[in-house]
């Protein structure tokens, strides 16, 4: 595989990055007055078979007629091994069946731009310069540093200039094969289901055309009008389906390199305690056990300290890691409590002013003199990702090489922690992603691949998968932050909101990722922490939306939809609060202060008007959310039974912009929605003593299938560019059931998990 650019390089431009997203403009000077890196040619040929011939660096035609496309995006159940191909079948005139998926090489082309561009602070109302210039340096920024990763809801969005322009461009090169073999003009021919046609009859497959299409310059590539689309916005059904209905799907866990071992992990019983000592001797005389490592010193900070057993079965494996006789020594973090944290929280809020996000009019003075004030503080828990399938990799040191079989959501990062923790190149590493039994965004990190490889690094060139527990993800996850946030706001004689003023305090997560995964200090301000807040569509005059950054003492990572999981609660929340003390309708509240917002005021009408009314001794609540591009508004019923919150149906209206897959927007949609309840009904995560107090779905609950609502999916028809699908279903969940609950029981939650007792 082509390397990606060097770590060191990517170390320098995400500092300078950080330096562009804070300060905006550093990465301008030098090398931003030059064009932007180019992302259709590799700089490598595609590891092709069977006689394919690549166009460009994305695909290539078989001499079957089949399309072989480069996948850089991992799939985790949100279906862009299926929206993906469709972007190019359509651009390329191909039946979707004809196209083939291998992964992509490891080359700069491939690099997600769509979401580090994401990660700017501004406003999606702010169309100034500043924010212009921002977002073409981030992009070029983004180029250039090639990583490819699968988060942010941003596949699609990132797939929808490069993957139709790899289409387009090879559509032209092989029509420009047809006409120059026939002698007539390009203009004279079309493509229809993998051919070459002219008006005389003649029919040429790309198969035939292929070579001579190699040498064919295309030009700019011509992208097709939407109203020229035959597939795209078709509901089209998921290609990996079937595979994971008859099991042949292979996921990380089913990687089975010939002559593997088994790894399981002896972890720290607190947060930071150090592995101070262990006894192998008993453990090394148990069945099948091959080895008692100490992985410490080979992690730094790309792991908590840790010991492993190797067996000949996972299980004995298991076994014997949890009869391992260890010694620890205390951390900083030992006395940790939930109590403790959100006390902290608390001062903070006190004390900080914070960073303001956004500003606009004034809150305080001649605005606020005789007006009703209300104020609220609501509360998020941590939350762990509990995906499925456990956290696991495999890997192989041989021979100075690393072979990595893996489910990960970023692989380029993935490669460089195996590199650095062998003490071998990039260039030779390997990796194949497999399949993700659910991602959320645990995935994105790489402490088990560190390990698996820290592992892998002591057997003598075998193969070795690494498997945790339920537990130990549970326990040793980079949990979504827990957070507080305290609003105030002023309703003036006619009830409405005159002034919101609002400030939050929560960890830092890109701090905490940029440090594990790259080595770079935490510093600035981090959009993720207030999104969802400063960036609401509400035309209020006078606003002011801080955010006070907490040094977490309790790893924190990614977690689906990332701020705005919780700032959608707070902020819906609160605006119920608001409607109620101006004595208004939440949804009439709400239309009065979208004027100037067509799209959320269309996408909030359509969910209300498909809800209907709640039947009787049950309530509707509503929530209206913009995140990762989409506007998302959703109406749960809700009815309380034996001191129970149940949710019977969940209409979701979406506008995502061009709809490419609505089959697949609806599940994510119903996925989004499910995860978010199951969350806002049951999810916590808290400390004591230094020590997370839930191990599995005991105690960190899941929704059941006797749980589960049904959810109805409204797709608000667009020509606006495609947005993000993945996450926007889940922030809303969480507010529109606790404002139902409102509305049936008269008690106003504050505070995530929802519970009435």
């Amino acid at each position: 595989m082509a390397a990606q650019s060097s770590p060191s390089r990517r170390r320098f431009l995400l500092g300078g990055l950080g330096l562009g997203v804070a300060g905006v403009g550093a990465l301008v000077l030098g090398w931003g007055v030059l064009p932007p890196r180019q992302r259709l040619r590799g700089s490598a040929p595609l590891p092709l078979q069977d006689g394919a011939v690549a166009l460009n660096g994305w695909l290539a035609i078989g001499t079957d007629g089949s399309v072989t496309l480069a996948m850089p995006r991992s799939e985790m159940g949100q279906g862009v091994h299926t929206a993906l191909p469709m972007l190019v079948a359509e651009e390329l005139d191909v039946p979707l069946s004809s196209v083939k998926l291998i992964q992509a090489p490891m080359d700069k082309i491939f690099g997600n731009v769509a979401m580090l561009q994401d990660g700017l602070p501004f406003h999606p109302d702010d169309q100034g310069r500043l924010k212009a210039l921002a977002q073409w340096t981030v992009a070029k920024a983004a180029r250039e540093l090639g990583v490819i990763v699968t988060g942010g809801s941003s596949s699609v969005k990132d797939g929808w200039g490069p993957m139709r322009e790899a289409g387009a461009s090879a559509r032209a090169m092989l029509v420009g094969a047809a006409a120059a073999l026939w002698q007539v003009p390009v203009a004279q021919c079309r493509t229809q289901d993998g051919a070459v046609l002219h008006p005389d009859g003649r029919r040429a497959s790309y198969a035939s055309l292929a070579q001579r299409a190699a040498a064919i310059d295309p030009g700019t590539p011509v992208l097709k009008l939407p109203q020229d689309f035959k597939l795209i916005g078709q509901p089209t059904p998921r290609r990996d389906t079937p595979s994971k209905v008859n099991g042949s799907a292979r996921f990380g866990i089913d990687a089975r390199p010939p002559g593997m071992l088994y790894a399981a992990l002896h972890l720290p019983p607190r947060l930071g305690d150090v592995l101070a000592a262990f006894d192998a001797a008993p453990v090394l005389a148990m069945p099948g056990v091959k080895k008692v490592l100490d992985l410490t010193p080979h992690l730094a900070q790309r792991s908590v300290s840790c010991a492993a057993v190797v067996a000949d079965t996972w299980w004995r494996a298991k076994q014997a890691a949890a009869a391992l006789p260890t010694q620890w020594k205390a951390g900083p973090q030992a006395n940790l409590s939930s109590a403790g944290v959100y006390a902290e929280f608390s001062r903070l809020l006190d004390s900080e002013a914070g960073h303001v996000y956004h500003a606009s009019g004034e809150v305080e003075g001649k605005v606020a003199q005789g007006l009703r004030q209300v104020t609220a503080e609501y509360r998020a828990p941590f939350l762990a990702h509990a995906a499925m399938e456990p956290v696991n990799c495999t890997a192989q040191v041989k021979d100075g090489k690393v072979m990595l079989w893996v489910s990960t959501q970023a692989p380029g990062i993935a490669v460089d922690v195996a590199a650095k923790v062998a003490g071998v190149d990039a260039k030779d590493v390997s990796i194949e992603v497999l399949l993700l039994g659910g991602g959320f965004g645990r995935r994105l990190e790489v402490d088990m691949i560190a390990q698996a490889v820290a592992i892998a690094l002591q057997c003598g060139g075998a193969p070795v998968q690494l498997v945790w527990t339920r537990e130990q993800d549970t326990k040793h996850d980079m949990y979504r932050p827990a957070a507080l946030a305290r609003f105030t706001a002023r309703l003036d004689e006619h009830g409405r909101i005159a002034s919101w003023d609002n400030k939050s305090v929560s960890g830092s997560i890109t701090h905490q990722f940029l440090q594990r995964n790259f080595g770079l200090p935490g510093a600035g301000p981090d959009k993720t922490t207030a999104e969802g807040e400063f960036d609401m569509p509400y035309e209020i005059a006078n606003q002011r939306i801080a955010h006070v950054i907490a040094d977490s003492p309790v790893p924190i990572g990614y977690w689906r939809s990332v701020g705005h999981s919780h700032n959608a609660f707070f902020k819906e929340s609160f605006i119920d609060e608001l409607a109620h003390a101006a004595g208004q309708d939440g949804i009439a509240f709400r239309r009065a202060m979208l004027v100037k917002h067509p799209r959320h005021l269309a996408v909030l009408d359509a969910a209300v008007v498909k809800a209907g009314s709640p039947p009787p001794g049950h309530a509707h609540g509503v929530a209206l959310h913009q995140s990762f591009g989409s506007i998302v508004a959703q109406v749960a019923q809700v009815s309380v039974e034996n001191g129970e919150i149940r949710v019977q149906r969940v209409v979701c209206a979406i506008d995502c912009g061009i709809a490419v897959n609505p089959n697949i927007i609806a599940q994510q949609m119903e996925s989004a929605v499910l995860f978010g309840l199951s969350a806002a009904l049951g999810g916590e995560i808290t400390f004591k003593e230094g020590k997370v107090e839930q191990g599995n779905f005991h105690d960190y609950p899941v929704l059941r299938m006797g749980q589960t609502p049904e959810v109805e999916t409204v797709i608000i028809a667009s020509a606006e560019h495609p947005e993000g699908v993945g996450e926007p279903g889940t922030p809303p969940i969480a507010p529109a059931v606790a404002n139902a609950v409102f509305s049936l029981t008269g008690k106003r939650l504050r505070s995530l998990p929802l519970r009435l007792a």
